[in-house]
């Protein structure tokens, strides 16, 4: 094969071509991060306190809830993750 494994052409080095492919997907990697609003928080329920992810805020006329992803424990013992809105009270900052 003429040029072999060295020939580079005028779309550069493997390395350099490598580099601008991953760099777009990189910086809409990072949009997405940044786009997402979900949060940290604890859950306090019949488990205890648990960790969860707060993902929205809801006013209601009973007051402030919030849509949260958390673990909870099955009829057989077992963890599963649900989400569901729950009041505001029931939440604590993580930290």
């Amino acid at each position: 094969m003429a040029g072999g494994m060295n020939k580079r052409g005028t779309y550069g080095s493997m390395a350099d071509r490598v580099a601008r492919s991953s760099q777009p997907e990189a910086a809409e990697a990072a949009e997405a991060v940044a786009a997402v609003p979900v949060k940290h928080c604890w859950v306090t329920g019949a488990e205890g306190r648990v960790p969860g992810l707060l993902l929205e805020w809801r006013k209601r006329p009973d007051g402030w809830h919030a849509r949260v992803v958390r673990p909870v424990r099955d009829h057989a013992g077992d963890w599963v993750v649900v989400e569901e809105w729950l009041p505001a009270g029931l939440l604590d900052p993580l930290g």
